[in-house]
């Protein structure tokens, strides 16, 4: 991740574009969705296209486009990393790079809720359709579905990934469903990180569309893990959330919620790539050691 690889990757986006389709024509694709240690690791790097570049104490980490791919390079180069959550402008830069061979893909699909907006959970679809998705021969679509119980925009938002999740299951594409009920404090949205609050929200997720045959559920480490998960028997991802002070707890924390069979695996994008010692191949390794 040098000069070179920059120079090579503005060479075919302003020369010759279309090598972008050819070489997800060409990539060798995963399996299945069982993941190398029978459980899914993959590192989510889609938060910069909803303007949310912070990471830790570092508000601008993410805004450094190269670093973050040479980290997401380390990254899915590890031993037990499946793959990667991205928007097609991130996944076309590693699917160039040659990161993705044989690595699980999923497109993030709702970004139009920019952090900080008054129009943050107006979460429209501005980013992956599932047409670009089966395009491109990725393994599914993730969305987000915010619930704010004062905020009229939710709805939308609900119904569009309704209709989200039909689309990927009728191609057989897991539909990778993220959720929170969420409120405003002092004008910012928060996500309520309470065990009842998410089994609320993952239960409404859950019965999005007219089949939950392809769905995920991606869902937050809280307290009490095991009521939160005895809600589903739907296929849960943990959220690996914020870059953590205190590694070791946080370690602790998915550990844990790892124990319960129903979890599959883990998404986790900030916390592996911006750890604290900035020793992203450590991180990593110590969170598919807990797989």
């Amino acid at each position: 991740m040098n000069e070179n690889a920059l120079a090579g990757l503005l060479e075919v986006r302003s020369r010759s574009p279309y090598r972008i389709a050819e070489a997800a024509a060409q990539r060798t694709r995963p399996a299945d969705l069982t993941g190398q240690t029978g459980r899914l690791l993959l590192v989510a790097a889609d938060h910069p296209a909803r303007g949310a570049l912070g990471a830790g104490d570092r508000p601008m980490a993410m805004a450094d486009r190269m670093d973050m791919l040479r980290r997401l390079v380390i990254a899915l180069g590890r031993p037990g990393v499946d793959g990667v959550l991205g928007t097609a402008d991130v996944l076309e830069d590693l699917l160039l790079l040659g990161a993705l061979e044989s690595k699980v893909v999923i497109g993030s699909m709702n970004r139009g809720g920019l952090a900080g907006t008054v129009f943050e959970l107006d979460d429209r679809f501005t980013g992956y359709r599932t047409d670009a998705i089966r395009a491109m021969g990725w393994q599914g679509g993730k969305m987000l579905a915010r619930i704010d119980p004062e905020d009229p925009a939710t709805v939308t938002t609900l119904e569009s990934c309704a209709r989200a999740v039909d689309e990927l299951a009728s191609h057989r594409l897991m539909a990778m469903v993220e959720t929170f009920i969420a409120n405003r404090v002092d004008g910012r949205v928060r996500n309520v990180l309470t065990s009842e609050a998410v089994i609320r929200s993952s239960a409404v997720a859950a019965g999005l569309g007219s089949t939950s045959a392809y769905t995920w559920l991606k869902l937050p480490v809280v307290d009490d893990m095991e009521t939160v998960l005895a809600a589903t028997t739907l296929p849960v991802l943990l959220l690996g959330g914020e870059v953590a002070a205190d590694q070791g707890q946080q370690l602790a924390e998915w550990r844990k919620a790892l124990a319960v069979p129903s979890v599959r695996g883990m998404v986790a994008g900030r916390a592996l790539l911006y750890p604290p010692d900035d020793d992203v191949a450590a991180a990593v390794d110590a969170t598919v050691g807990l797989l």
